[in-house]
């Protein structure tokens, strides 16, 4: 199976696939979810796009090993609380790396003395991580000139 992103890699100057995923939102610094957009529902308007939470699960795991939970709150916590993660999206992004080989796991005793499973990054998981951060600046790069046009 090929990596999600590297027929994209491929191909020089490809555009980044924006569909959206729900199961995160972003909050401003205020702590109120942003307006939506025009022609976007409410609900709409806190999704994220689709790769970003597998990224970020990704570049937390390149930091240290960690369960589930501690991946949640160490988003949110590097986020500067601009960004929650729920259970119900970590679980099934940890699957989704998993399966791709990105990740892999063993059963290991929390800080609380729980029994949990922690999750590391792969090889593999480090060079997609390296690509997909390429991916995304390249991204963020061409929406900023957009909003920049005058």
């Amino acid at each position: 199976m090929m990596p999600r992103g590297a027929s994209a890699r491929k191909h020089a100057g490809a555009p980044v696939d924006i569909r959206k995923e729900e199961g995160y939102s972003f909050r401003q610094s205020t702590g109120e979810s942003p307006p939506p957009g025009p022609g976007m529902p409410r609900d709409a308007s806190s999704e994220v796009l689709q790769g970003t939470l597998d990224l970020l699960v990704l570049k937390t795991l390149a930091l240290e090993p960690m369960h589930g939970w501690g991946i949640a709150q160490r988003i949110q916590q590097l986020s500067r609380d601009a960004l929650t993660v729920g259970q119900g999206s970590v679980y099934p992004a940890l699957l989704r790396l998993q399966t791709r080989g990105l990740i892999d796991n063993e059963w290991g005793v929390t800080d609380n003395n729980r029994r949990a499973r922690y999750y590391r990054i792969t090889a593999l998981g480090r060079r997609e991580l390296k690509a997909e951060t390429q991916d995304w600046r390249r991204y963020a790069e061409a929406v900023e000139l957009i909003l920049g046009a005058t």
